[in-house]
Order: structure tokens, then sequence, then C-alpha cells
């Protein structure tokens, strides 16, 4: 690879070395050739189209799909020293026109651009003029998911992309995701054409975030020791991400979660524009908010220091799973990913598949499959008594050892035999005639006479009674793990009432067994999970809390002065590097991690001096 590359990946952004297939990719797209790129998130995908871009002459184009990425990351670049700009909606007219007409004189390294602003005739004509004059660097399209027509974040202006290489054949394009199964990547090689690109799929793996899945009991008593006793106790002011199903749900849990003295702000698609641009903003810029929100928060918030991603109630599959927990430790820092649910979310999710309409070019049927098979392996994820980083990994066909960290590997769970109980319950299902609900089951199963079982004669039933060795609790938990498994489904047109699928034929056969998890009724850790937080209390890697809070301090104010985020001037992990290392001189400093020139020139006096006076 050119030198170029090493050179501008120290002197610009302050890194010493590549990472994984950085390397590879650069120098891909650098020789003019196409690719598609899978990193998860917090590896550094980003710089897999800026170095080039300031490796190859004239412009590059980067197509982003939200504003706040764009705000975020031309912010960061300019902070590097880069001639970075933005078009969306949110400039006025003049600006917009300024930074048009420094794009077509060729003063720009990087224009950020949404999908349907770049399809404008305006602006393709101003691309033709930067490719007549060579001066058209490379393509990139962030968030490339959004091309697909099965996922929640499916943007149809993003099928227009499509024009780019037979109206730019000589152009570069890089097409960039951290989330994609194998029908995604197919839909987006296939959309953008991007058939004769080189595909470079890296590792999904998050080896920080440590993954904890509990079943609801009292979830918000629950969230709330989770982040007293798993954050708080390690982390000072730390940021999260909470997401819920609902508004109404993410609002009443902010509220719930200030009363109890938690930073937290609510976050969905219902609320004022210029509320959500404030609590975004505020989240973004201030250190140790919780934001709680519907899926309408989080694509493209480039936040390097969100210390948790909490679930209260489960995501529609494995994909939007993966993508949510991401956005915690993009720092490299140690994070946590939580869940709580619940086999009734399976019940709610499945009846909002079952009550769509499908999706763009797609028929109700295969919607409707492919989505109840992803929710499927959700809970299959949730349920599972293994190794959870393994089974998370394995579903987009990555094999790996056992991880060690995750809430099964370090307190593996009670699981109990329900095999025998489960055809029992299958048994009474079909005996009644598959159409009454678990409460009307379970009293035939325990034998209770009860008025209702007298008027359906159900008392004569072979079934009747031959379930009265586990008590009601213990019956409700199998039939929940009964919809779970799909088993059974859910007729909500009937009152609830269950009835047998073709998943239950082998079960009932003694062809397939059912193991469950035993709940553990707990809502707080367990001493061993206590003893082991215990000892790593305080800033993460040992780093000196005084010298780490007063850095965090300066870099609060200094984003402030700067109106920037303030993982824009440093990161956590940077800041982390500076206060275990302290620094005495600008030669020292200068082998940071993050400290490209532009900042060591702008901030690494003030740096010495609060290392100094520590």
């Amino acid at each position: 690879m050119s030198r170029d590359a090493y050179d501008i990946l120290a002197r610009v952004f302050g890194y010493n070395a590549f990472r994984g297939e950085q390397q590879a990719i650069i120098g891909h797209i650098a020789a003019g050739g196409d690719a598609l790129v899978l990193m998860p998130t917090g590896s550094g995908k980003s710089l897999c189209y800026q170095v080039p871009a300031l490796m190859r002459p004239g412009t590059a184009i980067v197509v982003s799909p939200l504003i706040a990425l764009m705000h975020n990351q031309v912010s960061a670049l300019r902070e590097a020293g880069v001639a970075a700009e933005y078009l969306n909606s949110s400039l006025d007219p003049e600006s917009a026109r300024a930074t048009e007409r420094a794009m077509r004189a060729g003063n720009l390294d990087l224009l950020y651009v949404a999908p349907e602003r770049l399809m404008t005739p305006r602006f393709l004509d101003s691309l033709d003029h930067l490719r007549d004059t060579g001066r058209l660097a490379l393509f990139a399209i962030d968030e490339a998911h959004c091309v697909s027509q099965w996922g929640h974040d499916f943007r149809p202006e993003y099928l227009q992309l499509s024009i780019l290489p037979g109206r730019y054949p000589a152009v570069p394009r890089i097409a960039l995701t951290a989330t994609a199964d194998r029908q995604t990547r197919d839909e987006i090689i296939q959309r953008l054409r991007l058939g004769a690109a080189q595909c470079f799929i890296s590792s999904f793996d998050r080896p920080n975030i440590h993954y904890t899945i509990v079943e609801k009991a009292d979830p918000r008593r629950q969230l709330l020791n989770f982040i007293r006793d798993e954050i708080h106790s390690r982390f000072s002011r730390a940021a999260g991400i909470i997401y819920c199903l609902s508004r109404r749900k993410a609002e009443e849990t902010a509220a719930w979660l200030q009363e109890h003295g938690i930073a937290a702000l609510p976050y969905h698609a219902g609320l004022p524009a210029s509320v959500r641009a404030e609590h975004q903003g505020r989240f973004l810029r201030e250190d140790g908010l919780v934001m709680v929100a519907t899926i309408a928060f989080g694509m493209g918030i480039d936040k390097p220091d969100v210390r948790f991603v909490a679930h209260l109630d489960l995501p529609r599959s494995i994909e939007n799973y993966y993508q949510e927990t991401g956005r915690a430790g993009r720092d490299g820092l140690p994070a946590q990913a939580w869940m709580a649910w619940s086999p009734g979310d399976v019940v709610q999710l499945r009846r909002m598949i079952d009550s769509g309409e499908g999706e763009v070019g797609m028929d109700y049927e295969t919607y409707r499959r492919l989505a109840r098979n992803r929710l499927d392996a959700l809970v299959g994820l949730a349920e599972t008594t293994a190794c959870r980083r393994q089974q998370l990994l394995a579903y987009f066909g990555e094999e790996s050892a056992v991880c060690g960290n995750c809430d099964n590997c370090i307190d593996p769970p009670n699981t109990w035999d329900a095999t025998e109980a489960a055809r029992k319950a299958l048994s009474c299902v079909y005996r009644t005639g598959q159409r009454y609900g678990a409460g009307h089951l379970i009293d035939v199963l325990r034998g209770e006479l009860t008025d209702r079982v007298r008027d359906k004669g159900h008392e004569g039933l072979s079934t009747f009674g031959i379930g009265n060795d586990l008590d009601e609790k213990h019956w409700r938990m199998v039939f929940r793990q009964l919809v779970a498994h799909d088993y059974v489904c859910v007729d909500h047109e009937r009152h609830n009432a269950l009835a047998l699928t073709e998943a239950a034929r082998p079960l009932l056969r003694g062809e397939a067994d059912l193991l469950v998890r035993l709940p553990s009724g707990k809502l707080h850790r367990s001493k061993r999970q206590r003893k082991d937080a215990a000892r790593v209390r305080g800033i993460p890697g040992g780093v000196p809390a005084t010298l780490f809070e007063r850095l965090r301090a300066w870099r609060a104010d200094t984003a402030q002065i700067r109106n920037v985020p303030a993982y824009v001037i440093f990161h956590d992990a940077t800041l982390r590097d500076i206060a275990i290392s302290r620094p005495t001189t600008i030669k020292d400093l200068r082998k940071i991690t993050g400290i490209g020139e532009r900042k060591l020139e702008a901030y690494g006096e003030e740096i010495l001096k609060i290392v100094a006076a520590c």
C-alpha cells in the first residue's frame, strides 16, 4: 500500500496502525475498485472511505441517510483538519449554494449528502462536472442496508443509487453496513449493482460487549437494578440507550427513571421535531444521559461512549438486536447489552406480523414467513442455555468458541426437561378442540372442576387431571414456551385460543425434546456477579479517576465552545490513554492513539497543563 495511506492515518486521524481489513479495503478503493464492506459498529468503517478519499484526487461523495450522522461526521473531520461539508435540508438556501460552489470548484475533500438530494438534476449536473474535470474521487454509500426492502431501515430513495455505475463507471464505489445477513447482502449487491465488487466481511464479534438476557419479573425494577449495579458501579456518568416497543412506554419509562435519579429523556417519532432534535442534541453533547426510545432512534448515532444498550421489549429479529446492541461500546471499552423479555412479547410481535401488509415488492405470505423466521431465531437466542455470543455469531454464519462474557457463560442457567409436560399440554390442546386459551387448558390438565370445565364436558377427557403434579405457575411457563417455540399458535380472533402447528408433530411423536430455562425469580445479581463487579469499580482499565475526570470536564467545556459533541474532540479511550501514560511533552502526546496533527496543535498544550496539575 502507498505510504500516503499510513501518513494520512497518523497525521490526520492520529492512529499508528490499521485494524482488521481496513488496509486491504483502503488499498482496493484507492486503486479504483468497488467494494461491499460489512464491519461491526465501532470497528472503523468510516476510515475505509475517508482515507482513500484523501488519497484520490477530487471530492468524495458520501451518501448518508440521516442529518445527525452527517453533522457529526463532518464535525469530526473538520476537527481533524479535513475539508468536509454536508448538503441536507437543515441548510438555508445561501449555505447550500455556498457548499455547492465549493464542490464544483474542487475545494472539498468529502461531501456528505442525502440520497434524495444526490438524485436531483441540479446535483447530478454538478457530479457530471466533477467527473468531466477528473475531480470525482469516489462514492461511499453508508448504511447500505437501507437499500434492503426487508429491513425496518429501508429508504426507497436508496434504490435510485443503482444509476451510479452506469453514469460514473470509472468512479469507485464502496457500500458499507454493520448489519446484514446473507439475504440482505445479496439484496445490497443486486440493487446497487455491485456484482463485480469485492466483498470484505469482518468478524461480527464485539468482544467488549457483555450480553445479558433475563425473563421479565418486574422489568422496570430489573432495569433500574441493572443500571445501578452493573453500570453506575463501574462507570461515572455513563450514557445509555433503552429501547421500548411503544411510544407510550418510552415516555413512561423515561419519567420513571427520572423519578429514581437517572438522567433520562424520551425519544420517538410522535414527539415534535424540535423536541426530538433537542433530546438527540443533548444525548450527543452531554455525558451520562440515558435515551429511552423506540427504534426511531439510533441509526447513525456516532457516540462512542455509550456504555449500555437495554431492551425492555423483544426486538423483531436478531438483525435488529445486533444492530441496536452494537451502539454500545463503540470506543472498544467494556459495555453491556441487557434485555428483559417475556414470551408475551413474542405473542405481541407475531400479532403485529400477522396484521402487517408486507413490504414493497414482497407478497404478504413471503413477508409473514420471513418475519416469523427472524423472530423465531431471536427467541432461540433469548431462550438458549448455551453461550449467547456463540449463537449470535452463528446466525451470521460465523463460528466461534464460548465467550466467557455473557450471562450464560458466567452464571449458567438452571434447566428443566419439560418434554413430558409439553406433550401433555399439546394433547390437551388437541383433545379440547384447539378452541381454548391457556387458563382453561390448565384447569383441565390440573383436574380443576370449574363451571366452564363442567359446561364443556371436559372432565371426561383423557387429559383431565393428567397434569396435577405441576402448579399453575409451571403450566403457564410451559404454555409460554410452547408459544415461543411455535409449537402452538395464538388465535387472536378467538380470544387467544391455542392451536397446534405443524412444528408440534415431532414433539408429540417423541422425536424432539423441550429443555427450558428455569426462571430465577431474582431481580438482583448473584453473589458471584456482584463480587466480579466490585473488583472493577471505577474507570475501566485502572485509569487514575481524578485525572480522567478532569480531562473529561475540559473536553466538555471545549466541546461546548466548539458547538460539537464531546467525543468529536476526543474519545474516552484517548483520554484514558492520556491519564494512564501521563505525557509531559508534545512528543509524548503525539504517541497517544486518536491525536492527529491538527488536534495536537489545537489542544496539546492545554492537555499537558491538565496532566501536570494532577
